[in-house]
């Protein structure tokens, strides 16, 4: 089954929203208005955390791979055998992936902000 960049990358970016929603999640809400008692209720996604973290590296190490460790074979008319094609792919991945990143590392700088 041929995987490509894509699906890996918006998996990515769905576990790193969900791993960083008892953390990141509440102060944000705070920050547009909401109150604070229903963005408490984040915290309960707490003990998920871990897994997602956990998925969100495997999806962006995996197009990661795709993008710069694995050239794919393609019909010379293809798009995917165009170079300014991967490079977009590349820029799109890390403006998705530094967002990404800094969710992830939230715990550890959380306290700045708090």
């Amino acid at each position: 089954m041929k995987m490509g960049t894509k699906g890996p990358l918006v998996a990515g970016v769905l576990a790193a929203l969900g791993a960083s929603a008892c953390c990141a999640g509440p102060l944000v809400l705070l920050l547009l208005g909401v109150g604070g008692g229903w963005a408490s209720r984040l915290i309960a996604l707490e003990p998920y955390s871990p897994y997602l973290t956990a998925l969100t590296v495997l999806f962006l190490g995996t197009a990661f791979h795709n993008l710069y460790l694995r050239r794919p074979a393609c019909p010379p008319d293809d798009a995917c055998s165009d170079d300014h094609v991967l490079r977009n792919q590349r820029i799109l991945f890390w403006l998705i992936s530094l967002p990404v990143i800094l969710l992830l590392t939230f715990p550890l700088y959380a306290a700045l902000f708090y």
